[in-house]
């Protein structure tokens, strides 16, 4: 028998996987995605409960449908609108061939089931924020503390938009089917930014103590792939899927053999997936020969390209992607892009130049606790020998970010910064 220890790990894994799609698969069947929620975490509770005494069983995700399906016809027997849903639910029953040996062919409508469950969350009843939120929770399978992370605001904010926009749903009695035509297009944008919040999530883990979760980035790309296909003459749907393939291809190549970050000038290229590199060129291909202006997606995956492109660091073009990131600023300005922008303006024209931009952003609001302002400030006051200052803010930039390996790579290069600064002075006492 497992250790309740490692059954409990275990159960926290399966969950991290399969809650979306249990979410999804359920919401078919109760057509309410914040009741298919709670029976879904019915179903986890379950399996806190039995599986330490019985074990985890052979198929964890098949078991946990099984017993939130059951609950669901449950709920639905019981509801008080159960005479007027009779009919309409059991079709649906007798479509899905929802019985209990059936639970992996229903396991096989993940797809399907998945792009209903976004489409809903990113029902126009909802606001932006609140669809983004709602399926970064619902499908991403996020936490409240995660999102919150994701959007630079309080954890109490997005709890509350959660919460709302299910109301929302709830009451709007907002159907469980994906749109088609203008609706889908309508839609897509915030679909879009939802994926990308997810691949960023596991690109870069705003908080725990893995800089990577490769699992959300293949969800995010999974999904941004099906999306792009849905909507073919969407280059921006094309342009995501080109971002995400290019920087998915450096996974492997983020975190070193302790699962240390290591940063892209630093990364092993021979390391990067160069399938995905492909991929993710031929993306852009289809975006661009699609006409038009780049949109924000596209252009951001052209700066990836700039870096794909490149055989080693040095031979980055980084006078190109200046130029992308000033198109992207006038596009789709914000404080990070011009954040970005600086660290690329302080590869092209020297580290003054950049600490300059960087120097512009410090009374942004939505940057006052953004690790990476003082990070990049850091970096660049190092390039510049002001160790003392650079030392400063990493320390800073450690102490606000919740990712426990981003906070020791901060810290040690606090440490670094500390010791040449003691060399200089010393040197200087010396003269």
């Amino acid at each position: 028998m497992m250790p309740e220890a490692d059954v409990k790990r275990t159960i926290d894994a399966v969950w991290r996987i399969e809650s979306a799609r249990l979410i999804a698969g359920i919401a078919r069947i109760v057509r309410d995605v914040a009741v298919a929620e709670e029976l879904a975490h019915d179903a986890l509770v379950v399996a806190l409960e039995r599986w330490p005494q019985t074990g985890v069983p052979d198929n964890p995700a098949a078991w946990l449908m099984a017993t939130a399906k059951h609950r669901a016809i449950d709920r639905v027997r019981r509801s008080q609108r159960f005479d007027d849903k009779r009919d309409e639910v059991a079709a649906d029953v007798r479509a899905d061939q929802v019985q209990s040996d059936d639970v992996d062919s229903m396991l096989d409508d993940f797809k399907d089931d998945m792009l209903r469950l976004i489409f809903v969350a990113c029902h126009p009843v909802l606001s932006l924020d609140a669809r983004v939120a709602l399926t970064l929770r619902l499908v991403g399978g996020l936490t409240t503390e995660e999102i919150a992370g994701a959007f630079l605001v309080p954890e109490a904010t997005i709890a509350q938009r959660i919460v709302r926009a299910k109301r929302t749903l709830s009451e709007a009695r907002v159907p469980f089917e994906a749109p088609s035509g203008g609706e889908l297009e309508k839609r897509l944008p915030a679909v879009l930014e939802v994926i990308y919040l997810i691949f960023n999530e596991g690109y870069s883990a705003t908080a725990g103590d893995d800089w990577v979760r490769p699992e959300l980035c293949n969800d995010a790309l999974r999904l941004g792939r099906i999306v792009a296909e849905l909507v073919p003459q969407e280059s921006e749907a094309h342009g995501l899927v080109a971002l995400m393939e290019i920087q998915a291809s450096r996974l492997r190549a983020r975190i070193g053999s302790s699962g240390e970050p290591v940063l892209l000038l630093d990364q092993d290229r021979s390391r990067w997936d160069r399938l995905l590199v492909r991929r993710g060129l031929a993306a852009l291909d289809r975006a661009e020969r699609l006409g038009g202006a780049l949109g924000p997606y596209a252009l951001q995956a052209a700066i990836a390209a700039c870096h794909a492109r490149a055989h080693t660091a040095a031979d980055t073009d980084w006078a190109r992607i200046v130029a992308l990131y000033d198109a992207l600023a006038q596009l789709d300005p914000s404080p990070i892009v011009d954040l970005n922008r600086a660290v690329a303006v302080g590869m092209a024209f020297g580290p003054q130049a950049g600490l300059t931009i960087v120097d512009s952003l410090a009374s942004e609001r939505t940057l006052a606790t953004y690790y990476l302002l003082p990070s990049v400030r850091g970096h660049l006051l190092a390039e510049l020998g002001r160790f003392s200052e650079a030392r400063a803010e990493y320390a800073r930039a450690a102490s606000l970010t919740r990712n426990a390996r981003e906070r020791d790579l901060l810290l040690k290069r606090a440490a670094t910064c500390a010791r040449r600064s003691a060399d200089a002075q010393t040197k200087r006492d010396a003269g």
